[in-house]
């Protein structure tokens, strides 16, 4: 039945790979569990609720994903984005939490209306390779900013708007500690080297006296506190809207890159680069940001982390459904997310930050029109939204004898 429902052997993949693939994928971004409610803990937000919503809609999206899509990509709530929450939406403009909720589960709404229609698979085909690197690169160094503010290295200043913090301070010293064992591990290709570090940085902290010990294992907190809060009138107001086509173009931006990048790893594109079954997997996004809003925690969206699990040998959707399992089997980690402090999950924000931040090394630096964008004429546009191949061939020699 596994076989019949996933392909595996026309993938080149057996049983065995794909949940190994799917244990390396969940230890490479499980340490969303501890980050997220952090994150939103600064909005206001419940953590036991949120670390709750995590765990679920990461579960949802990626259950969705294995089993419609047939990709072997998770899904979780996405770095940059719960960031932008918080601190942009929230704290930045005065908006409250559930108003912030609201305008996730409407651009998420957006996102399902505009996957069922073809108009996003259009955009997304339209993005250029180059845009999409780049905003993902952009989003890294926005959250390595938040990295080194969370960890006390940087501060801020009234000329500089930022300045270098007290580094003998041991929560500034164990979260360079935790990046440079993390940075080891991975260039050792240790799996899970994120949630190792991460977890060792809090047991030494926690030995030193900096941080408390809150335990390992309990039940799962109550959803209550978050559970279907979003202020959905809220985000209709004038002010939201553009809140809502920020998340909207963002998360739009960023699972574009991811799909294409993580799809290119795995050697799933098509002759013309392009993602087969790229409709299934918008859906599968597009759900999970409704369901994540609903729950309780900011935009849901693919991760470039499920690239360890490829890497892995994961090739089918039965890699993303072993994530969501053990997502759910981490609802019982609550007490452990509450005792992660900042300053440990400080290391694994810069560490992805850094991850994004390679995306500028897909650009060629060669052609100034990569780096320093240039539109085009409204016919060679329009080829390249709608025509495909065969009408950007035929339009070539118009475009190229014409200035940018």
């Amino acid at each position: 039945m596994i076989e019949s429902y996933f392909h595996l052997k026309g993938h080149g993949t057996t049983v065995r790979n794909e949940i190994i693939a799917g244990i390396t994928t969940f230890l490479t971004m499980a340490y969303i569990i501890f980050v997220n409610p952090l994150i939103l803990a600064d909005a206001g937000m419940d953590k036991g609720a949120v670390f709750v919503a995590t765990c679920l809609a990461a579960a949802i999206g990626t259950l969705i994903m294995g089993l419609y899509a047939n990709y072997p990509v998770a899904l979780a709530p996405g770095m940059g984005l719960n960031a932008f929450f918080t601190y942009g939406v929230v704290k930045g403009m005065n908006h409250s939490w559930e108003t912030a909720l609201g305008a996730v589960f409407l651009s998420g709404i957006i996102f399902l209306i505009l996957s069922i229609l073809p108009i996003r698979e259009w955009i997304v085909n339209a993005i250029p390779r180059s845009l999409k690197m780049a905003v993902s690169a952009g989003i890294g160094f926005f959250l390595a900013i938040i990295a080194l503010k969370n960890a006390g290295i940087v501060v801020d200043h009234p000329a500089t708007l930022i300045t270098l913090g007290d580094l003998t301070q041991p929560a500034a010293i164990l979260a360079c500690a935790g990046f440079i064992v993390m940075a080891a591990l991975d260039r050792l290709r240790v799996p899970g080297a994120i949630i190792i570090a991460v977890l060792g940085t809090t047991a030494l902290g926690i030995a030193l006296g900096v941080s408390a010990f809150n335990g390992i294992v309990s039940a799962p907190p109550s959803l209550a506190p978050t559970f279907l809060k979003m202020d959905i009138a809220g985000a209709f107001e004038v002010g939201l809207i553009s809140v809502v086509f920020a998340f909207l173009f963002v998360d739009l931006f960023d699972t574009a890159g991811t799909l294409v990048g993580v799809a290119h790893r795995a050697g799933l594109l098509d002759s013309e680069g392009k993602l087969p079954r790229l409709r299934n997997a918008l859906m599968a996004d597009s759900v999970a940001t409704v369901a994540g809003a609903a729950l309780g925690t900011s935009t849901t969206t693919s991760y470039i982390e499920s690239a360890a699990g490829i890497k892995a040998g994961g090739r089918t959707g039965l890699t993303a459904v072993v994530v969501a399992v053990l997502f759910l089997c981490a609802l019982f980690l609550a007490p452990l997310a509450t005792t992660v402090p900042a300053y440990a999950t400080a290391p694994a924000l810069l560490f992805v930050a850094c991850l994004m931040a390679r995306g500028l090394a897909e650009l060629d630096w060669e052609d100034v029109t990569e780096y320093a964008p240039r539109s085009r004429n409204r016919h060679c546009h329009a080829a390249d939204i709608f025509g495909g191949d065969r009408h950007r061939v035929r339009l070539h020699n118009l475009c190229r004898n014409q200035n940018p």
